[in-house]
């Protein structure tokens, strides 16, 4: 591989260095500025106003990012692997409708599929800051989920008995026409929605409402705890005490070959 398509890689795909960080952070930029300058043109009041500004501006985003789909095949051995990937595919639906609304006249509404640059920002966000905190956050939910789905089966239950209670006590008169229905209050009301279309009438049934509001608080509480601890966990087991001899950091993650604060390299 020549100088040059090592250098443009390590820019492009390098996230864990200093120019790799800086292209991934001017990119978020750019299609983030592309998204809302399609989002803007689709307002007919601003298209008439700003027409050709967002159409200037679209041809220089599509430009852009043209020139980084072609940057990207050149400096991949196997260039249509990338072509043929799922972001690949993203890459290429995010310029085409703009080519095209050119070549042919008449598919203005292509341009709705330049909103999946949007699904680009996911690529992106290989950033270390944001992926290891992505690697966190998905550890602790599987290292959870045996805790959260006992927590809901006995809220669901709560719900079909607590709702059921209602039924009887209130009735048909109050709306409560089913132990369906009521289960549905119940859901309503524990998660402090209140939609209002049902609500007790007798003072045992709004104090058993009452009951279920300050039940409905747990609803966030406990699953927050569950997380939290098992992503302090899931932290703690990543940190290898890898030191940066740059910015003197220890708490690099594991398989480090640069640093995610400084982005200088490790020194195995």
């Amino acid at each position: 591989m020549s100088r040059l398509r090592q250098n443009i890689k390590t820019i492009i795909f390098g996230t864990d260095t200093r120019a790799g960080k800086l292209f991934d952070e001017i990119l978020i930029v750019v299609i983030i500025l592309s998204i809302i300058t399609v989002l803007i043109d689709s307002v007919s009041d601003y298209h008439q106003q700003y027409g050709q500004i967002l159409y200037f501006a679209e041809w220089v985003f599509t430009i852009i990012f043209t020139i980084e789909y072609f940057l990207r095949m050149y400096c991949i051995r196997r260039s249509l692997s990338y072509v043929f990937s799922f972001y690949g595919v993203v890459d290429l639906l995010s310029v085409i409708p703009t080519y095209l609304s050119v070549l042919l006249p008449g598919t203005e509404v292509l341009s709705v599929i330049r909103i999946l640059r949007v699904l680009r920002i996911f690529r992106i966000l290989k950033l270390v800051q944001y992926m290891n905190e992505a690697n966190h956050l998905a550890e602790a939910l599987i290292a959870s989920k045996r805790k959260i789905f006992i927590f809901l089966f006995a809220v669901m239950n709560i719900v079909v008995v607590l709702g059921s209670i209602m039924y009887l006590i209130e009735g048909e008169a109050a709306g409560y026409t089913s132990i369906p229905k009521s289960v549905y209050w119940a859901i309503v009301t524990l998660t402090t929605v209140g939609y209002g279309d049902i609500h007790p009438l007798t003072p045992l049934g709004q104090a058993i409402s009452a009951m279920i509001m300050l039940i409905g608080y747990s609803i966030i509480a406990v699953p927050t705890g569950i997380v939290t601890t098992e992503l302090v966990f899931s932290k703690s087991n990543n940190k290898n005490n890898i030191f940066c001899d740059v910015c003197e950091k220890n708490d690099l993650e594991k398989g480090s070959l640069f640093c995610s604060h400084c982005g200088a390299k490790i020194d195995k």
